[in-house]
C-alpha cells in the first residue's frame, strides 16, 4: 500500500469508502511508464460531461441530433449552456429537418448516418443525424458515424480534445441493438473504436453504480477477459 496520503489530515481515515450508493471500482492497467502507442478511448467515470464542455475542457464535443424532437438531448443543454451560441433548440432541429430534405432529393444514394457542425465558437458540435424512418440509433450507425468522424478530425488539431456522449440511457435519440434492446457499454465501445475513434467518452450515469463490478478507464479492454469469457482464467 502506498505510504502517500489522499487527503490533508485525517482524511485517509475518516473518508471511507461507502457501502451503500452511487459507486464504481475503478481497476488500474498498464504500466503507466509505458508507451503502448495503440489508439485507444479514455473512459471518463464519474465525471460531469456538462461541466467539462462549458469549463472548456474540449473543443469538439459528438451527441445525436433528429428532425423532431430533441428537447430531452444533450444538444439542447448545450445549446442553453453555452453563452456565445447562436443556435437555439428550435434552430438546430429546423436545420436538421431541412438538411434531411435537402439529401431526400439530391443524395439518395449516400449512407447514413450524416454529421451535422454546430459551431458555438468555443465549441464544436458534431451530431449524428438520426437515419430517416427511424425511432433509434444502431451499433452499426454508431460505428459508420464515428469513421465519419474520425476522418473529420484527422490532422486538424483544432478540433481536438475532443468527447463523446455513449448514446446509452438516451431520451431523443436512443441506441438500440439487433433485439431492440440497449447494448453493452463495451459493445458501444466496440463501435466507436473500431470506426477509428480516439477520445473521451462519458458513461451514462446508470453505470456509476455498479459496485460489483470492476471497471476500467480505457477502452480497449485487457486481453484477459476475453480470456475469462472464454472460460481460460
Amino acid at each position: 500500500m502506498s505510504e502517500i496520503q489522499i487527503y490533508n489530515g485525517d482524511g485517509d481515515r475518516l473518508i471511507e469508502a461507502p457501502t451503500t450508493g452511487p459507486r464504481v471500482t475503478l481497476v488500474p492497467r498498464g504500466d503507466p511508464r509505458t508507451l503502448t502507442g495503440s489508439r485507444s478511448i479514455r473512459i471518463m467515470w464519474g465525471q460531469h460531461l456538462l461541466n467539462d464542455l462549458v469549463e472548456g475542457r474540449y473543443r469538439t464535443v459528438i451527441c445525436g441530433i433528429n428532425e423532431t424532437d430533441n428537447a430531452r438531448g444533450v444538444l439542447g443543454e448545450l445549446l442553453k449552456l453555452i453563452p456565445t451560441s447562436q443556435w437555439t433548440l428550435s434552430s438546430a432541429t429546423s436545420f436538421a429537418k431541412m438538411f434531411r430534405s435537402a439529401i431526400s432529393m439530391h443524395a439518395k444514394d449516400d449512407r447514413e448516418p450524416y454529421i451535422l457542425k454546430f459551431d458555438l465558437d468555443q465549441l464544436l458540435i458534431l451530431a449524428l443525424l438520426r437515419p430517416a424512418g427511424r425511432e433509434h440509433f444502431t451499433l452499426e450507425d454508431i460505428f459508420r458515424g464515428f469513421r465519419t468522424i474520425s476522418r473529420m478530425v484527422e490532422g486538424r488539431r483544432d478540433r481536438l480534445p475532443i468527447a463523446s456522449v455513449s448514446f446509452l440511457g438516451a431520451k431523443s435519440n436512443r441506441l438500440l441493438d439487433h433485439a431492440n434492446k440497449e447494448p453493452s457499454f463495451e459493445a458501444v465501445l466496440q463501435a466507436m473504436n473500431q470506426g477509428g475513434f480516439s477520445g473521451d467518452i462519458y458513461p451514462p450515469v446508470a453505470l456509476w453504480d455498479v459496485p460489483k463490478t470492476a471497471v476500467f478507464a480505457q477502452y480497449p479492454f485487457p486481453e484477459g477477459i476475453t480470456r475469462m469469457r472464454e472460460g481460460s482464467s
